[in-house]
Order: C-alpha cells, then structure tokens, then sequence
C-alpha cells in the first residue's frame, strides 16, 4: 500500500526533469554511511551518492555535529556580516586551490556558481561570449542551462545568452576521426582553436569546462587538453572557468580534479562534495587577478544566503574529516585497486558493456548493443540494468545509455565489492539485448 508521505509527494510535489505522471519516487527514510533504507526497511548501498554529492557518505557524525552546534550558536546571518565558519571555509577551500587563487565567493549551489562565475568573467573581459562544450552539465538556471551542452538545455536555449558551444576530447565516440589519444588531443584542441578564430577571441570572455565532465559520461580528457586550452586562453586574454561541482571535493581522488593535470584556471566552481551536500552550498574560487578587478569597485551580485553559517559549517566539518580520515588518498586508492580493475573484469564477461572510464570514485560504465558499431544501449534497456540494480540491493546513478558508479569516497572495500557485484548480475538484462 502507497505510504502518506509517497501519496503527499504525488499530490504535492513537483519534481526535476520529470514527466510528473510517470514517476513513482522510493521513499527513503533513513541513511548511514554508504547505505539508504526506504519506507518498507529495504536496504540499497548508494552508489549514487545521491546525486554525486555524499562525498563522506550518510550521517557522519563530525558534520552533523557541526551542524548542530553551529545552529545552537548562529542559525542564520546576511552575507554583509562576517562569520566564523564561512571566514574558516573560505581559508579551507582556497588553500586547496591553486596557488594565486584566495578569494571564495559563496553560493547555493553549482548552478549559481556557474551563473555568477561568467558575470565575473564577462565583467573582467568586458565581453560578451562564453564557449562551452556540447558533453556537459552546468546547471538548471538561465545562464547555466544554456552553457550545459547536452540535451536538456534545447527547451530553454532561446540563443540569446551568449554561448557557443564546441566539442570536446572523447576518444570513445570521438568527433575527429582519432585513434589515439594523443590524436584525439590534438584535434581537439584544433577544432576548439577554430571555433575561437571564427567567433572572434576579442568577443570571448570565457572557456568553461568541467575539469572531468560528469553527468555527461565522467570523460577524462587526454593529458595534454587543459593545458592547451590555458594556452589558447593566455593567448587571447580569455577567462578559463572549471567547472569542479562533481569532481570535486576527493571524487576524482584529488581535492580537486585539475591537480591531475598541472593546470591552473582562473576561476573555479564547487559545490556538491565541499561539504557533502548536507546543507545546500557552492561557490566560486577567485584568481587574484579577477578579484583584484572589484576591489574598488563594487561587484553586481550577491545571495540572501550566501556563506550560510549551517551550510559552510558542514564544509568545515567535511573538508576537516577528509584530512584527518584519509579520505583523498582511500577514494585514489579504491579507483585504482578496487573499482578500476574490477569494472574491467566485468567488462569483459558482458558484452552490453562497451566502455568503462574512470578514476577515483567516478566511473562510467558505457552499455551498447553492439561492441563492434558502438550502438548505444536503448533508454529502456539500460533502465532495466538501473531496475535489477535497485531490485538487488544497490543504487546507481544514471544518464542516456549509462551507469555510473560513483559512491561516496570513504566507501570500505567490502561494500565496493558488493556493489561490483550487484553490477555484474544485473548487467544480464542488457547481455540479452546485444547482438553482433
């Protein structure tokens, strides 16, 4: 029998990217560390982290304290006041940046943080133009949906905001005939070089790009592609925004993703894992020299909540315990040794799957129907994989022909194993579909 509560959000509650009619959302009333329950006491282990959020998983004690001793305290405070926690967060996260970057600008959110990153770089540049790529996500409001390159942006892309969006390195489905990495990088790098000449760099205030996009099939790009992109940017004066929201925060077995590739942006976007979305919180890292801009003069934008005292408490807690726990070096760790090699061996016992990609806790299992063409996997087959994963025990994350495995970083090798496994009996379901 559907519960109050499921039958209230069916009556009430409106959800994102959702046919309303179509969707009957578990119910879930209780989590810990790597594991959810629902209303009926089933258990999952998430390897979802939600929505790629729980970088230190469910319930961990020193952020709920914090949380709580932080509401005792100082519950709420307008952003024109200083505080404790948010002054401590803002010396946390910048100190974790590149150096040359110590000023944080505090958001909700990822999306906000994009939004306000390219107000910041526009104004800097005094230009109009923002190039972004077509695999990405950047966010559901105006701006950020009109940078996200894939389809959700077509019903709000009005083509007035100001981008232009090119492709990216993704040697899998690569754009540019490559067959080798290095083919892959350097053709890129040619094809966004054009886009830049044939727009006019004079009229680009920004490059932005996930530093490893995410939601769009968790790509790592070649080792030399962000280094050419900051090259092509301090050629032509061009702000380089990287978008960390998901890989941030210890998911890609870095504090950030950017520390694998010896590259410094000039502004950054977090979100999500800082403090491991138990209270809503992003941001944007300032280089010095975009700071330096609104020093004496003011900069047009602000948030009600801006640095919330809950919100950047719970990052002091997150940012504390991943030092103190270890937490960087287990998520590098489980990538490479567990996760990583794991993955591959399933992989070659399933057919349906074409590709795995990855790195730390932030993997992409790629399902097909044919190894050979590289078909994707039907919408339906691969939620069939996401049903029998659910109906066993374990919670993916999902998008287009896709699984993603993206657990939270402090997940023990026991429950990696689980999870592998859960993986491995479901990928039957899309086994039948393939052919060739």
């Amino acid at each position: 029998m559907p519960s109050r509560t499921f039958d209230l959000d069916r009556a009430h509650v409106f959800h994102s990217w959702s046919a309303q009619a179509k969707i009957t959302p578990i119910v879930l009333t209780d989590a810990r560390g790597s594991r959810v329950w629902d209303e009926d006491g089933n258990e999952y282990l998430d390897f979802s982290s939600q929505l790629v959020y729980t970088n230190l998983g469910h319930a961990h004690p020193r952020i709920v304290q914090a949380i709580k001793d932080q509401a005792d305290r100082l519950c709420t405070v307008a952003p024109q006041y200083a505080n404790e926690h948010r002054s401590e967060a803002a010396r946390l996260i910048s100190a974790r940046a590149p150096e040359g970057m110590s000023k944080v600008f505090f958001t909700n959110g990822g999306a906000d943080a994009n939004e306000h990153a390219i107000r910041m770089a526009r104004l800097h540049t005094g230009r109009p133009k923002v190039l972004a790529a077509y695999r990405s996500y950047h966010g559901g409001t105006q701006t950020a949906i009109n940078l996200t390159g894939d389809p959700r942006r077509w019903p709000s892309d009005t083509g007035s905001a100001g981008v232009v969006h090119f492709f990216g390195p993704f040697l899998y489905r690569s754009e540019f005939h490559a067959v080798t990495e290095e083919e892959e990088c350097e053709r890129a790098l040619a094809h966004l070089r054009r886009t830049l000449e044939a727009e006019g760099p004079s009229t680009i205030a920004a490059i932005v790009l996930e530093t490893i996009p995410g939601t769009a099939g968790i790509m790592i790009p070649p080792a030399g592609y962000l280094p050419g992109v900051r090259e092509l940017c301090d050629r032509y004066g061009i702000v380089l925004v990287l978008d960390e929201v998901m890989a941030g925060f210890g998911r890609a077995g870095a504090w950030f993703a950017l520390d694998h590739f010896g590259v410094r942006p000039d502004l950054i976007t977090f979100a999500k894992g800082v403090n491991s979305g138990y209270v809503p919180l992003g941001g944007v890292i300032l280089s010095n020299a975009v700071a330096e801009t609104f020093a004496h003069q003011p900069y047009p934008g602000g948030l009600t909540y801006s640095g919330h005292p809950l919100a950047t408490a719970a990052a002091v807690a997150t940012l504390e315990a991943m030092a103190a726990e270890g937490t960087i070096e287990n998520a590098a760790r489980l990538g490479e040794d567990v996760l990583g090699p794991g993955l591959r061996r399933i992989a070659e016992d399933h057919p349906s799957v074409g590709d795995i990609r990855g790195i730390g806790v932030f993997w992409a299992v790629e399902l097909v129907i044919d190894r050979n063409t590289r078909e994707p996997m039907t919408s339906q087959g691969t939620l069939d994989v996401v049903a029998a994963c659910k109906e066993l025990g374990m919670l993916p994350f999902t998008n287009a022909n896709r699984v993603h495995l993206v657990p939270p970083c402090n997940l023990s090798d026991a429950d990696a194993a689980t999870g592998l496994s859960i993986l491995d009996k479901a990928l039957s379901v899309s086994d039948r579909l393939t052919r060739g």
